[in-house]
């Protein structure tokens, strides 16, 4: 074989090794900043809804402490805001959230609280917070995302 011929195949075999090495180096930049993004939405996603359904909890819960009158769309909009949960959260929150619902539900069978009441409950540390084991799952659950993403 020629000289010239190794040395033509050399330079053409060297070409396309560098190509394929700069293509699979881009694809996978560009698969590992699609990958970063899609944690980054997802996790801003469950943010949002975390905080709509505390809002929310927080809200039906204090007018259970305040009435005996259920409003139902309140119940309703929790119990939408733990199924949304249930196709994307853990196990331990989604359970949180609902013993938060039933909490909530239960709470307009109790007697109806006076200011006073509340403050003194809260003041000596007997008031319950329904949100409390919520939170501390959330805030374990988006912790956790994060060092893996």
């Amino acid at each position: 074989m020629d000289v010239a011929y190794i040395s033509a195949l050399s330079a053409l075999a060297g070409s396309v090794i560098g190509g394929m090495t700069s293509g699979i180096t881009t694809w996978l930049n560009q698969r590992s900043q699609l990958r970063s993004n899609q944690i980054a939405h997802d996790l801003s996603r469950r943010e949002e809804l975390y905080k709509e359904f505390i809002l929310a909890a927080s809200h039906a819960y204090g007018e259970a402490v305040m009435t005996n009158e259920p409003h139902i769309p309140d119940i309703i909009a929790l119990y939408a805001m733990v199924s949304r949960m249930r196709a994307f959260s853990l196990p331990r929150t989604v359970t949180c959230a609902e013993q938060v619902m039933l909490t909530t539900i239960e709470t307009y069978a109790l007697p109806n609280k006076s200011i006073p009441e509340l403050s003194e409950l809260m003041k000596d540390g007997t008031g319950v917070d329904p949100l409390k084991d919520f939170a501390e799952s959330v805030r374990a659950e988006l912790l956790g995302r994060r060092m893996r993403g």
